[in-house]
């Protein structure tokens, strides 16, 4: 693999127009495809299989007046009492007509007609049905619902629409800008060039841009969640920089080694590049390996996320080595600049004027203190990670409700209202759907239901049954006592499903937001241990082949499991617990939305063998060619350990700034990416995976010689290619 792409490299430096132009009309194109067929996201989550999702369909199929979108809309008067007023009745008349009549609407529910006036009289919730689902409600449906009521805000009254019809997608603002910025300047102090970082940055927003706009030409077939685009961004633009700075830099080394700039391009591509390459494809093959799970909305984002970093890994390979053939000796500091190009005409220079390998940085301090200290240093970090562990299996899963969204937002106003007047529980309502064969064996039905569900602990009421046209389908509300992500509703659930499941000539499933978030978490919790399981083996074996050692992959995938715990103990204990929660700009402590944890596991996955790699194939490649294994590592922390550093603060500035949106899914997911690649850069691969190498010696090494023989050669360390280069140099003496 290394000759190909040291061959792919010095191609792209000599037909570097050409590779640039196609490119630019790669992104182009995209861009208009994007434009012209761009279509709606989804907000909501499906999980087809699950009780709550038949529920759907099947409203959809016999009652689909009921299976549109629905709103609910919080009314305060002025003083308690006013609603029992003819006065009050007939503001919250007004109210009910004017909703009644916006565009997508198919009716209104006066709240006096079912009971939804709060006991003291202040509070009354009017039930708004639109005739289409969540998603398919356009942009100017939405904003006319949450205007709804200013001339009755005139009069005094609080109006506060909300309800699911209220989901959107997450805006994209300046705000992430500043990790993108803080990634910036990273790449001047590494390269102490504007050259070189200006063509990193550039080099990897090309590729996001290429990778959004094809994203968003699919979605015009493909039902893409709100959350999978930013997924795909966050993870792009990370992976993008990181995977063009590890290029540029092994280029640079190879120009200060007196390389012309095609032959250190084509170098950097077919051993720094092997290396992106295997990196890129680990993230990939995690991420896409999300299908097995067998959830859609997760299969979607994972393979949106993974194309994204597809055409990172394409573009560091190809447009990177044309970009680096237009700036020359440019990418070097300016201080060296001219030294090396005077040694490539062949001019004399001085030796004090040669660039010497500095073996005095803070890389190989690091790693000689490590390798000194080797026992507290690995019982120290252990112990570290341990307690950072220590919340992970408190850690709760669910979708997130309006109770939790940003303060001020619609949605949160309307929960609140809903709440202070009425009770958590009438912001997850469930909704109970009996089937009958006819409509006698419906009727027939409905009171056992309702009697049932009366005697289940934790049911607060049960509305009056709505019935289809034709009398053979129920719809029954249940108000919990409890709210949305509470426990004792998730228990509810199954003691509702549990006691109607006898009942007899019809068939009785429980569904509603509440119901399809606890589905989907259920699901979700089901499959993150098969799928842990999975990327854990997976890590072994590609480990294994690039490495041909048994040790050294079983103690990558160890400090993986040691990342992962620790980043689910810090994320709980913020956005679960609440600990330190106002310095991420959290406004309510809720359990972590369900598909994070085995997001957070694909993705790290690749990034830390991204950082394995790169790390101990420095240090496998010195002890082949005669170092001990002790110099063999501090070599290889030594000569990775800036780059590393460098990437490693990138993908936490780009996963940093999504902290800043209001989205808490965003937010969690951003925090819980950056904090898991400081853990898993900076504690795990270069501190324990030095301190363990040192510790196991020669030992580290060993492959049994039939698995040896049986393994694949996949050359990621470029011995190949400088085989290659060995036999071509006399033909060209």
């Amino acid at each position: 693999m290394a000759t190909l792409l040291y061959r792919l490299g010095r191609g792209a430096l000599r037909r570097r127009r050409l590779v640039v132009a196609l490119w630019l009309v790669v992104l182009v194109v995209a861009g208009l495809a994007a434009a012209t067929l761009r279509g709606p996201t989804a907000s909501n989550f499906t999980m087809p299989g699950t009780e709550s999702q038949r529920a759907l369909d099947l409203l959809a199929d016999q009652f689909p007046a009921a299976s549109g979108a629905t709103g609910t809309i919080a009314v305060k008067a002025p003083a308690d009492g006013q609603l029992a007023t003819p006065e009050g009745q007939a503001v919250v008349q007004e109210l009910v007509q004017e909703a009644s009549t916006l565009p997508g609407v198919v009716g209104a529910v006066n709240p006096f007609q079912v009971g939804a006036v709060s006991p003291n009289g202040r509070y009354a919730l009017v039930q708004v049905q639109f005739a289409t689902g969540g998603d398919e409600v356009t942009d100017e449906q939405r904003t006319a619902y949450e205007e709804v009521g200013a001339a009755v805000e005139a009069k005094g009254w609080q109006v506060a629409p909300g309800g699911e019809v209220l989901g959107g997608e997450p805006e994209i603002g300046s705000t992430e800008a500043l990790g993108v910025l803080v990634a910036a300047i990273v790449l001047i102090i590494t390269f102490g060039s504007l050259v070189a970082a200006g063509m990193t940055m550039l080099n990897a927003l090309i590729g996001v841009g290429v990778g959004m706009a094809g994203l968003f030409a699919l979605s015009g077939v493909i039902e893409l969640t709100s959350t999978a685009p930013i997924l795909a961004l966050m993870l792009g633009l990370a992976v993008g920089i990181d995977y063009s700075l590890f290029i540029t830099s092994r280029h640079r080394q190879n120009l200060l080694e007196g390389l012309s700039p095609e032959e250190a391009v084509g170098r950097a591509v077919g051993t720094a590049g092997s290396a992106v390459v295997f990196a890129g494809a680990t993230v990939v093959i995690a991420l896409a390996g999300l299908a097995v799970v067998n959830i859609p909305f997760l299969t979607v984002m994972g393979l949106a996320a993974a194309a994204t970093v597809t055409i990172a890994v394409l573009v560091a390979i190809t447009l990177q080595p044309a970009l680096l053939g237009f700036a020359g000796h440019r990418v070097l500091p300016r201080k060296l600049r001219a030294t090396v190009e005077s040694a490539a005409l062949g001019e004399p220079v001085g030796e004090e004027t040669l660039p010497v390998e500095d073996r005095s940085g803070f890389g190989f301090r690091w790693a000689r203190f490590v390798t000194r200290f080797r026992v507290p240093v690995i019982l120290v970090a252990l112990l570290g990670l341990g307690l950072l562990a220590l919340p992970t299996p408190d850690m709760r899963l669910a979708l997130p409700d309006a109770s939790t969204a940003t303060e001020g937002s619609p949605a949160r106003v309307a929960s609140d209202l809903t709440t202070e007047g009425f009770g958590p529980g009438f912001t997850g309502r469930l909704a109970v759907v009996v089937a009958g064969d006819d409509a006698q064996a419906t009727a027939a039905a409905v009171p056992q239901v309702t009697a049932m569900i009366q005697r289940t602990e934790n049911v607060l009421a049960v509305a009056p049954p709505q019935l289809s046209p034709d009398g053979r389908t129920a719809l029954l509300g249940v108000v919990p006592k409890t709210g949305p992500t509470d426990e004792a509703t998730e228990t509810l659930v199954h003691d509702v499903r549990d006691a109607v499941g006898g009942v007899q000539g019809a068939e009785v499933l429980l569904t509603g937001a509440t119901a399809i978030g606890i589905d989907v978490s259920e699901k979700l919790s089901d499959a993150l241990p098969i799928y842990l399981l999975l990327v854990v083996g997976l890590s072994v074996l590609l480990l294994m082949l690039v490495f041909r050692s048994l040790l050294v992959p079983l103690k990558a995938a160890l400090g993986f499991l040691l990342t992962v715990a620790a980043t689910f103990g810090i994320t709980v204990a913020i956005f679960q617990q609440g600990h330190l929660a106002d310095l991420v700009g959290l406004d309510t402590p809720a359990p972590l939305v369900s598909f994070l944890p085995i997001l957070l596991i694909g993705i790290l996955f690749g990034l830390a063998m991204d950082y394995e790699v790169f790390l101990v194939s420095r240090m496998r490649e010195d002890f082949v060619h005669g170092d001990t294994a002790r110099e063999a590592t501090i070599s290889g922390m030594g000569h990775g350990a800036r780059v590393v550093t460098a990437a490693a603060l990138i993908m936490m500035s780009v996963f940093g700034g999504f902290v800043f949106l209001e989205d808490p899914i965003i937010k969690s997911m951003g925090f819980a990416l950056a904090i898991g690649v400081a853990i898993d850069a900076f504690v795990v691969r270069m501190t324990i995976v030095p301190a363990v190498m040192s510790l196991l010696g020669d030992r580290a090494w060993w492959l049994p010689r039939w698995l040896n023989r049986a393994l694949p050669n996949v050359d990621i360390e470029g011995e190949g290619l400088r085989t290659h280069l060995e036999d071509r140099t006399p033909t060209h003496v």
